[in-house]
């Protein structure tokens, strides 16, 4: 068998469907079954259950794929190894950034980047952290940098900084008269959130953990953004929590809004992730090394109390 009979069996596997699989491997249907048929030929077996729509894997067919990424993944790096030895950084790197991170951190190290490592064709997306730990698990990311730690043996994790909440609060709330406050300052009940599926969101319940929730009769919210968090804010309607480098593009007048945490700060640890095979590592380290230079200067808390972005139950 060959490293690409491996991965047609890898597509079919996530695809589910032939045709499907042959398209993203860019070969023809026929060309791929053909190719999978002399697998099962060769190990006397059935990968996959062809009478089941859609396509699913037989039980020997589950081990062998994962064995098969395991293999997949080691041969990739023997181009990874070549390319090190040579000095040469390039080719296409796909980055994921969850959304309270992409607005903020992004464009303080892309520019930077791309000037020192032009050859790196960087795609980014924008993902929350459930599609980027599913991307990276099937290889459909190089990295990504997320709020952490997230708990997955199959992830691997370099903290880039520590990102401490700041509550953004109208003047007709009582805590806007304290210089700093406490984590029991909060009232959850006036806390204005992101929608579900948001990892700040996450923190900000696991923050807020002892709290009893009355629900909120007089509307529901479920915005994906900060800036209409603010606007609502601005309105008298509640308090929000912001991430520190996010209030350091508010207007002057709306500063005096902002109310900082008494030490040890609550804060989310923003790492970079990649998975455990550390396939084209040595961009990651490059990635790494620029993202840590820029953000130094802009934020440098280290007594911080850090909250999970996991929802905890």
């Amino acid at each position: 068998m060959t490293i690409t009979q491996l991965q047609y069996v890898l597509a079919v596997a996530e695809h589910k469907n032939f045709t499907l699989a042959a398209e993203k491997c860019f070969v023809t249907q026929p060309t791929l079954s053909m190719q999978i048929q002399k697998i099962e030929e060769e190990l006397n077996i059935l990968i996959f259950d062809r009478s089941k729509k859609p396509i699913q894997l037989t039980s020997i067919g589950q081990k062998i794929v994962e064995q098969a990424k395991n293999i997949v993944n080691e041969a990739g790096k023997i181009k990874d190894i070549v390319e090190y030895q040579k000095g040469f950084i390039g080719g296409e790197f796909r980055l994921g950034i969850i959304p309270t991170i992409m607005p903020t951190l992004l464009p303080m190290f892309l520019n930077n980047f791309i000037k020192k490592y032009p050859k790196v064709k960087l795609i980014i997306e924008e993902l929350n952290t459930s599609e980027i730990i599913f991307r990276l698990k099937n290889g459909h990311l190089d990295a990504a940098i997320a709020a952490t730690p997230l708990e997955d043996e199959k992830i691997k994790e370099i903290v880039l900084y520590y990102e401490p909440f700041v509550a953004y609060v109208p003047g007709n709330f009582s805590i806007s008269n304290k210089n700093e406050i406490e984590i029991s300052d909060l009232n959850l009940d006036d806390i204005l959130l992101l929608q579900d599926g948001h990892c700040f969101r996450d923190g900000i319940l696991n923050l807020c953990k002892n709290q009893n929730v009355s629900p909120k009769n007089s509307f529901q919210l479920e915005s994906g953004s900060f800036e209409t968090l603010i606007k609502l804010v601005d309105e008298g309607i509640g308090t929000t929590l912001l991430p520190y480098l996010h209030t350091l593009d508010l207007k002057e007048k709306d500063k005096s809004k902002l109310k900082h945490f008494k030490e040890p700060k609550p804060a989310r640890e923003v790492s970079l992730i990649y998975p455990k095979s550390e396939l084209k590592i040595h961009i990651i380290d490059e990635l790494r090394t620029t993202i840590s230079g820029v953000v130094k200067g802009a934020i440098t808390f280290q007594n911080v109390q850090i909250i999970s972005p996991i929802q905890k139950k």
